[in-house]
């Protein structure tokens, strides 16, 4: 059982909006842990700096990255 909601870009404050627009133009969604800690913009701030940092361009090409991601979120049982 979900304890909190997971906000639709209708339901955030104008300084979140624009964080949701930019993921919708990038990856075509918000993923639901930035849609979840919406609830607390100063944490969604550093997740997404986080965030960045760890999926953005580096020695380590973007695509491999999100497969992992995936794999280790169905080797957990988990959604992605």
């Amino acid at each position: 059982m979900r304890r909190l909601s997971r906000l639709r870009p209708d339901q955030v404050g104008a300084d979140i909006r624009p964080l949701f627009e930019n993921f919708l133009q990038e990856r075509g969604s918000i993923p639901n842990m930035f849609r979840t800690a919406a609830h607390r913009p100063e944490i969604l701030g550093t997740m997404l700096a986080h965030f960045k940092a760890v999926m953005g361009p580096g020695a380590v090409p973007v695509v491999l990255k999100e497969m992992l991601a995936v794999r280790v979120s169905r080797i957990n049982s988990c959604d992605y």
